[in-house]
């Protein structure tokens, strides 16, 4: 029964977390991207092109290819295709069509197109990253990334950036310059924003503690903090004491605790604290 209730509990969150960073991407979309006709890659970029040379609007595009996307990744992916991906690409699709229906919006926001590149960027990055982190994504061209990893050798990454810089590319034949430099600098911010977004989200602190008594540090650490240490034993160089060596990795909060109680019990103790944000193991990204 408890195993139960904790898979219930943790997916309740995660698909919290999808939703609520889904409705990111699609507020950066439809308020900031789609009415400045900004096309940074993505299917929401190829969607803005074609709101513009076809009858259909950016939303209808954009639920059109998503669809035939979803479609793609069914047929080709089966059952490896994530249902997180499916709910997130399903909901940002109607979810711009609703808004389309129920805010209608015929020009940008305001006047100062760079104050709405920086939502049209950072809204969505947080959004993505969110996703990425739970192991989701929002479809789109995610789909065909996963299709190329399946059946070819393509350099994922490389694959991506070639798709997003031809979609960007292709504001050259139905936007005006200004835009265009605009989608460009947006292509080149988004990838950064994400990356740093998500090292954000997972940052830790690694610490190393050279120090005498092992055994409070550890406690405190166990008792307290809830979590676990390494001990090894170890000499000093200049010194020849024996010494012991505490490894261990927190969350922030719990990097100040260790840090003041430390400086507390043994002021001489010798403390390395390094941030890092890939940290696959219990307690952190399994």
């Amino acid at each position: 029964m408890k195993k139960n209730a904790l898979i219930t509990k943790e997916t309740v969150r995660d698909y919290s977390l999808i939703t609520v960073s889904t409705m990111l991407i699609m507020a950066g979309v439809y308020f900031f991207k789609f009415p400045n006709n900004f096309t940074f890659g993505g299917v929401t970029g190829l969607s803005v092109v074609l709101g513009k040379v076809t009858p259909v609007s950016p939303s209808t595009a954009n639920l059109i290819l998503n669809v035939i996307l979803l479609i793609v990744g069914f047929l080709f992916l089966g059952r490896s295709f994530a249902f997180r991906t499916v709910y997130s690409s399903l909901l940002l699709s109607f979810g711009l069509s609703a808004m389309e229906y129920f805010f209608p919006l015929n020009h940008p926001l305001t006047d100062q197109p760079m104050l709405e590149l920086v939502f049209a960027i950072a809204l969505p990055a947080f959004g993505s990253a969110i996703l990425f982190n739970i192991g989701a994504s929002s479809g789109g061209t995610d789909i065909v990334a996963l299709v190329l990893k399946k059946y070819t050798r393509f350099d994922i990454g490389y694959a991506v950036l070639f798709s997003d810089f031809l979609i960007t590319l292709s504001a050259c034949l139905v936007f005006d310059i200004k835009t265009v430099l605009f989608s460009f600098l947006g292509l080149l911010a988004k990838s950064l924003v994400i990356d740093n977004v998500i090292e954000s989200i997972n940052l830790a602190k690694y610490f190393t503690v050279v120090c005498s008594s092992p055994e409070v540090i550890c406690d405190f650490i166990v008792q307290n903090l809830h979590r676990s240490a390494t001990i090894c034993e170890a000499q000093g160089a200049f010194s020849h004491t024996h010494k012991y060596i505490v490894f261990t990795v927190l969350r922030r909060a719990q990097a100040v605790q260790l840090r003041q109680f430390i400086k507390k019990v043994e002021p001489g103790a010798f403390i390395l604290i390094t941030n890092t944000s890939e940290i696959i193991g219990k307690g952190f990204h399994e």
